[in-house]
């Protein structure tokens, strides 16, 4: 049986030596050159190399995402989607319990020097992160939306606002219908085929087959705690849904975890690409999904921009049914919520996509406003000019 002492003393060595002998002598000279001296370690120095050439080009992120991944996810998704739960969770989860365990077995029982113990962490963690950067993590390296479509970046105006949420609540109180249950094979096929005819002109790719499957989370009750509906597995190339979803959410967050699988990296890319194919759905349960899940970024908005009598007037305007569905939703999650852990994650998911080129960090996701208005801005002025130069035909009637 090891003691606490032990413990003690073990960590109590390890920072003396690291923090002065290890640097004072130069020791870490020698490592280097046994580090590099084994073939599977020139492979991972060669690997995160060509990551880094990748990040620093300036179009390498845009030759990646056409090239590369098309490949590494067909192969991921493919072999990923034969088993029934989900992998990456379980790689996941068997890392971090060797590397949390390792240190204290190998130099507890094994006697390991701590500069073998070190190295190897190291080497693991730099495994994993050429693994998640070549599998899927340098989708954040490509050109934004606007740069890789011919969509015009309009300003966010309250004007602007204004019109596209008139137009909003009219099609969000018609496309209201009941959701009790949902058919995931339905929805997949419909969205899957939406994403089809969208994906040449948003510059993604097609889903890789006609029924992209959805996981579930193996770690739903968790997932609950920290408010997380989905997730994106780059190290296995599937995509998985929390347990707990609504039937009310599940499309719209099943559409904005399979444009993750696409190649989408912004959060707000992947549900302004989920509004589209879901609103244009042929089923009713769809469609209101979609217009539901932007409900709570136009209400964010029009609290900012308007006078709280004007904002009542238009709260005032949505379905009832709707409203009473909204709070329902809140309230589901809400007591599966836990603050403590919530905060956590929100903090260490903020700094990932910080640390990922998403600037706004975990605010990426409200950004889905600015694309969903502009998009509509830009359907509305096309068709203007449209019935402009309609206008300008000369009619010439035919005497029969």
């Amino acid at each position: 049986m090891i003691s606490w002492k032990e413990i003690k003393d073990e960590i109590r060595f390890f920072f003396e030596y690291y923090m002065v002998i290890y640097w004072r002598d130069k020791l870490w000279e020698e490592d280097i050159v046994w580090w590099l001296y084994r073939p599977r370690n020139r492979v991972l120095l060669l690997l995160l190399v060509v990551v880094g050439i990748f990040m620093l080009l300036p179009d390498g992120g845009k030759y990646y995402n056409l090239y590369c991944y098309p490949y590494i996810a067909r192969t991921l998704h493919f072999l990923s989607g034969l088993l029934p739960f989900s992998v990456g969770e379980v790689l996941i989860t068997l890392f971090i319990a060797w590397m949390v365990f390792y240190p204290f077995r190998a130099r507890l029982q094994l006697q390991r020097r701590w500069g073998l113990i070190v190295r190897r962490e190291f080497k693991y963690l730099f495994w994993l992160c050429a693994w998640f950067y070549l599998a899927w993590g340098l989708n954040y390296y490509q050109p934004n939306i606007y740069k890789r479509t011919f969509y015009p970046h309009y300003t966010f105006t309250p004007k602007g606002f204004e019109v596209f949420s008139n137009f909003y609540i009219a099609d969000l109180n018609q496309a209201y219908i009941p959701i009790d249950s949902i058919d995931p094979e339905k929805i997949a096929t419909e969205i899957a085929g939406r994403y089809k005819k969208l994906h040449r002109r948003c510059k993604f790719h097609a889903p890789f087959t006609d029924k992209p499957r959805a996981k579930t989370m193996l770690y739903t009750p968790l997932a609950s705690m920290v408010g997380v509906t989905g997730s994106m597995d780059p190290f296995s190339g599937e995509f998985t849904l929390n347990g707990d979803l609504p039937p009310s959410q599940y499309p719209a967050t099943y559409a904005h975890e399979l444009a993750h699988l696409l190649g989408v990296a912004s959060e707000a890319e992947a549900s302004f690409y989920a509004y589209l194919a879901c609103t244009r759905a042929k089923s009713q349960e769809i469609r209101f999904s979609g217009y539901l899940s932007v409900l709570p970024h136009v209400l964010s908005n029009a609290a900012q921009l308007w006078s709280k009598e004007r904002y009542e007037q238009f709260y005032k305007r949505i379905r009832p049914e709707v409203i009473a569905l909204l709070q329902k939703n809140k309230q589901h999650w809400a007591d599966k919520y836990n603050p403590f852990l919530g905060r956590l994650q929100n903090r260490a998911y903020d700094f990932y996509l910080k640390g990922n080129r998403i600037a706004s960090g975990r605010k990426n996701y409200s950004e889905v406003m600015d694309l969903v208005v502009n998009y509509e801005n830009f359907l509305s002025e096309r068709s203007k000019e449209m019935w402009r130069k309609a206008r300008r035909i000369p009619y010439f009637p035919i005497d029969i």
